[in-house]
């Protein structure tokens, strides 16, 4: 199983969630929401500040992939035009990062932020609940 720690309040990051959604070649990626009781577990478990994130987490094969090598990893299991992002593969991660940093520390800003977080439909609520023991 992979997880995908997002900020809930960032309007960029649950966009990006729902276009995983629709997107998702896999269909096996549970997504959870930093600000959850299991978000805010798992972000403490990856020494990440629940309460100011600077990054979001993708947790495969118990392998956590943070930042820049995060969105690659998590850009695998897409399809739909986002999966053309993957060529920043060939970017040196310093790179990578220097550009994630600075839209995450942005992203506010940019995007806006929601006062409450993303809310999924019936059809997709188990996406968004982890298996327990999986924190």
């Amino acid at each position: 199983m992979s997880v995908c720690l997002f900020d809930g309040h960032c309007i960029l990051c649950s966009g990006a969630v729902q276009y995983l959604l629709r997107h998702e070649r896999d269909h096996d990626v549970r997504f959870v929401s930093i600000q959850s009781v299991e978000g805010r577990a798992l972000a403490l478990q990856y020494n990440i500040d629940p309460d100011d994130p600077a990054s979001f987490l993708f947790i495969e094969n118990d392998m956590a992939h943070a930042k820049s090598d995060g969105v690659l990893a998590l850009l695998t299991h897409t399809g739909g035009a986002a999966r053309l992002l993957r060529v920043g593969k060939f970017l040196p991660r310093n790179v990578r990062d220097w550009i994630y940093d600075r839209i995450a520390q942005n992203r506010y800003r940019l995007f806006g932020r929601r006062e409450t977080c993303l809310v999924p439909d019936a059809g997709q609520r188990h996406r968004f609940e982890l298996p327990r023991g999986k924190i």
